[in-house]
């Protein structure tokens, strides 16, 4: 029993860290997917974890959002926030933005094109975000025509992400690159566009 309470609590743990990090709300169906369960499973954890923050009367709470859960400030300390912030911006990281951080991460030093050649699509405002965010700077200049910037990423970034160096980073799965690049394409096909229809990029 004491083993299977352990367990429980690393998962509880994998749920907090996902909502944490990703500062809005995040589907039933992507939990489960970090925590490697089905929907239902992943639903017990995140509603175990929403009532240990309620029995222990955290500042933070997890609250529903139809079938989406977020991690946010409880409602009884706004007006201590507002004292100290006067409500500051949230900075939030969207699929996207945390998408072209991740190829950033891995692959650092890289262009802006090298990024687009993986994602297929245009990446100047996620990388603009992710430099905003102090999460991302420019590291130099590759001795290139046109001399394109290189990018990597901050010392903020391990410390939001809780490494030491990005060689802690764990080990990409071998397909993820191109997971990424699928998600773009098939978003742009629900909208009816295809990558190849978009300016600057190429038929492969």
């Amino acid at each position: 029993m004491e083993q299977e309470n352990m367990i429980f609590t690393e998962e509880e743990a994998i749920v907090e860290a996902v909502l944490f990090t990703m500062g809005k709300a995040v589907e039933l169906r992507q939990l489960a997917a970090a925590l490697g369960r089905d929907t239902e499973a992943a639903r017990e954890v995140v509603l175990r974890l929403k009532q240990r923050y309620e029995t222990e009367k955290r500042g933070i709470q997890i609250t529903q959002l139809e079938d989406s859960w977020q991690m946010c400030t409880r409602k009884e300390y706004y007006e201590n926030l507002i004292r100290v912030a006067a409500a500051p911006k949230k900075q939030v990281l969207t699929d996207v933005v945390l998408e072209t951080l991740s190829i950033i991460a891995y692959k650092q030093p890289v262009t802006k094109l090298e990024i687009e050649k993986i994602r297929g699509v245009k990446s100047d405002h996620a990388v603009n975000r992710l430099i905003e965010y102090n999460l991302v700077y420019e590291v130099g200049r590759l001795d290139a025509p046109g001399r394109p910037a290189l990018f990597a990423t901050t010392e903020e970034f391990l410390r939001r992400f809780g490494v030491g160096s990005t060689k802690e980073l764990p080990e990409p799965e071998p397909a993820r690159m191109d997971e990424f690049r699928l998600e773009v394409e098939e978003e742009l096909h629900l909208e009816g566009e295809s990558v190849s229809d978009m300016p600057g990029t190429e038929n492969e």
